[in-house]
């Protein structure tokens, strides 16, 4: 035990800020193009709330472009677990303020510390499918989540020209070095204060739908001969 505790340390004082540098660098070689941005950014300058719902496989593409985004401090889920301490730590240099827990465990406690935290703050960042899967199937908590803080939804469509894909259970995308990301945000989708078990239901596939078809229409695009 002591020397996962040491083990850990080290990581969380050596590893992470290598890590977390040598990302940066490596993803100065992808381009990124950013489609719609004005829409969620004047929102959120005019007083409203945010919640920005991307799938889990395509989060390491908008690391560098996540930091954009801290000047409006978002929150972000990570999980209760030992990994989870270091994960709040990358989240914490990104400029966005972790929130402690998952949907497979404390996911109820973290539902409600997200919509609490959105009474304050502006924006939340949300991977609508993680941390486990299955893949490309939006939860019931992002939902909530918006109905609670009376948040809109803006789901958001990260592709990649050319990309790694990992043996992982959301196959998770690495782009290429020198070749493009697209980073297009989708229209908004506002969740009503009240909604009976039909509309929540038909919310939350509208939502999925719009990240199934948005992502397959922008890998379709890049030449990719299916979605990724």
């Amino acid at each position: 035990m002591v020397g996962k505790r040491r083990i850990d340390s080290f990581i969380a004082r050596v590893g992470i800020p290598v890590a977390y540098h040598i990302t940066r660098l490596y993803l100065r070689f992808v381009r990124l193009t950013v489609i719609n941005e004005d829409g969620p950014v004047k929102h959120m300058e005019a007083g409203g709330k945010v919640i920005v719902a991307l799938w889990h496989q395509r989060l390491f593409g908008v690391i560098n472009y996540a930091e954009r985004f801290s000047r409006f401090s978002p929150s972000a889920i990570v999980s209760k677990s030992r990994d989870g301490e270091l994960i709040a730590q990358v989240v914490e240099r990104l400029g966005f303020r972790p929130v402690r827990g998952s949907s497979s465990r404390g996911g109820r406690e973290a539902l409600t510390a997200m919509a609490k935290d959105l009474a304050e703050n502006p924006c939340a960042i949300h991977a609508v499918d993680g941390p486990r899967g299955p893949k490309g199937v939006v939860k019931a908590g992002l939902i909530r989540m918006a109905q609670l803080a009376q948040a809109t939804i803006f789901p958001v469509y990260i592709s990649a020209e050319r990309a790694w894909v990992l043996e992982s259970w959301d196959r998770f995308l690495i782009p290429k070095p020198f070749g493009g990301v697209r980073v297009r945000w989708g229209d908004p989708i506002v969740v009503p204060e009240r909604l009976d078990e039909k509309t929540f239901e038909a919310l939350r596939v509208t939502v999925e739908d719009a990240l199934i078809q948005g992502h397959a229409r922008d890998d379709l695009a890049w030449g990719w001969e299916r979605p990724l």
